[in-house]
């Protein structure tokens, strides 16, 4: 590291606490080769949008690290005061940030904003917890000009297996999927596409028995969805027939009688799969488009009164969760009521 202002994006990692230790002792080292003081600055990147006086579990938990990691560098600084001094800022906080080229921009800029020359990467900086985005981020804020370094510091050791342990169950389930999937391609039940299909899921349920489906399958439950998904389905498209035709009525009124809206509420679904299909289902009905996504949040364009009407009538939710939690599961209150109940506790 050759600059003495450096710029250190954090997230939650198992290096964090190393990487913090690194960045303040180069800025030391730096300070007394060049005898003038050094700067570092922490900043945590939000993938969400963020508008004004709001304040999300993102942007808590930015500020619980950010305190974290001022504690860790006023300790690794020590008696060294005057050498190095510290910033802390949460950014992006005016646009979502999806891929790698989203986040370089935004330390890009800040970086430029206070003439900082250097970025130190964590090597377990991920800001999303998904896909790698650390390798493509470095090469695009390299690209801007700026000096990039990787904390040399040991990686936290995970050992995942790729392939796991299997039951015949499962890898019936991955027959039945992939034969059924490829006569729905042919679309046809002749001999050859019977003979063809069965030998090409066998392939492929061979290959991947070990790698996909490999969450236990609980048989009962899985068709009770199944199920009840056939049911969500001609719900679903006569949603879409209803609001189909309600924005064709505003698009053809002469005084077109739009009021767009983004409107944020917290849906009563967990884990990935329900959380899809609700972001999906809302997205498909014409008139609200599905904007971003944050664990249960849910940020959402509205493009008239009526389809933030229907989308706080939790219709759509209440369906949802009857395809993966049962029929108990739908009589819940709607996102309004919750939201109403939420300001009187207040």
């Amino acid at each position: 590291m050759t600059s003495s202002r450096v710029l250190v994006p954090v997230s939650e990692s198992g290096t964090l606490r190393s990487t913090v230790e690194f960045a303040v002792r180069r800025a030391i080292e730096r300070a007394e080769e060049t005898g003038s003081q050094s700067s570092v600055h922490f900043v945590y990147p939000l993938s969400e949008r963020i508008t004004v006086g709001s304040e999300t579990e993102e942007t808590q938990t930015g500020q619980s690290l950010l305190e974290r990691v001022s504690v860790w560098a006023e300790e690794d600084r020590g008696d060294n005061d005057e050498a190095v001094t510290f910033e802390t800022a949460t950014i992006g906080t005016r646009q979502y940030l999806f891929s790698p080229g989203d986040y370089a921009d935004v330390l890009v800029q800040y970086a430029r904003r206070n003439d900082l020359d250097t970025v130190v990467f964590d090597p377990g900086f991920n800001p999303l917890g998904t896909a790698p985005l650390l390798p493509p981020m470095e090469n695009e804020v390299r690209r801007s000009g700026i000096e990039v370094e990787e904390a040399p510091v040991q990686r936290e050791r995970r050992n995942p297996l790729l392939v796991q342990r299997a039951t015949l169950a499962q890898f019936l389930s991955l027959f039945a999927v992939s034969y059924g999937f490829y006569l729905l391609l042919a679309g046809s039940f002749a001999v050859f596409e019977l003979v063809t299909g069965a030998i090409s899921a066998a392939i492929v349920s061979v290959a991947l028995w070990g790698i996909s489906l490999t969450t236990p399958l609980k048989p009962v439950r899985t068709a009770k969805q199944i199920g009840r998904f056939a049911l969500y389905v001609p719900y679903l498209l006569w949603e879409i027939v209803k609001a189909n035709v309600s924005i064709a009525y505003v698009v053809l009124h002469p005084d077109l009688p739009i009021d767009p809206e983004v409107v944020e509420f917290d849906a009563a679904v967990w884990s990935a799969l329900p959380v899809t299909t609700l972001a999906n289902s809302i997205t498909l009905t014409p008139g609200t488009l599905t904007v971003d996504v944050s664990r249960q949040h849910f940020t959402v364009h509205t493009l008239t009164g009526d389809s933030r009407d229907d989308l706080f009538s939790g219709a759509l939710e209440r369906a949802v969760r009857f395809v993966f939690y049962g029929r108990a599961a739908a009589r819940i209150q709607t996102p309004l009521e919750r939201r109403q109940a939420e300001d009187e506790e207040r």
